[in-house]
């Protein structure tokens, strides 16, 4: 996992330096080459912020990521089946949970949070109701106004880390194993700087 770890780490500094090992020559012959099979290294759930695309946040190509991308990088049945089907059928090794500053998402869940019933839409409710908790205990001491939205995004990546963990025998069984790692990630959308987090 730490040859994996590093490969995003790496791709990542490219990004932020600009220096991508990426032309349209390479991912022309990645296209070809990745029709008859993909081997993704990791598997990446990320938010669907236009902003952050995993692929190009790591400087990775064609074949090398499986991006499961949900508003808030939420974790529901759907998002822990798909890493399921990642890490049962490819072998992934690694699965990062990767958060953004200033995500709206937790911006809709704290307003939520100090208006309740205003949220018309029952899809977003269901959206801002898997947030929540990741959010409250931070509320806790100081109330919502001061609750700082880098904190909840974080709070947030790391609640859905251990979502995954604990809502999947597959997941859980090969993290034992010592054959998965799950880690958390928080983008910096003013840098384009990649935060890995452990939670404890």
């Amino acid at each position: 996992m730490k040859n994996e770890l590093k490969r995003l780490k790496d791709g990542n500094q490219r990004f932020v330096s600009g220096t991508t090992i990426h032309d349209i020559d390479s991912i022309s012959s990645q296209r070809i080459s990745a029709v008859k099979a993909q081997k993704p290294f990791a598997v990446i759930l990320g938010c669907s912020d236009s902003r952050v695309p995993a692929e190009l946040v790591f400087d990775q190509g064609l074949g090398d990521l499986f991006v499961i991308r949900v508003a808030g990088n939420i974790v529901a049945p759907s998002q822990i089946g798909s890493v399921e089907f990642a890490v049962a059928m490819f072998d992934s090794p690694l699965v990062v949970v990767l958060g953004h500053s200033d995500c709206g998402v937790i911006h809709a869940t704290l307003d939520a949070m100090k208006t309740p019933g205003e949220t018309k839409s029952i899809n977003i409710q269901s959206i801002v109701r898997r947030v929540k908790p990741a959010i409250e205990p931070l509320a806790m001491h100081g109330g919502l106004d001061q609750v700082k939205i880098d904190e909840a995004v974080k709070a947030n990546v790391n609640k859905s880390v251990e979502q995954l963990i604990n809502s999947s025998d597959i997941i859980e069984s090969r993290v034992a194993e010592n054959k998965v790692h799950v880690s958390g990630a928080y983008y910096d959308l003013k840098t384009g700087v990649v935060e890995f987090i452990e939670s404890d």
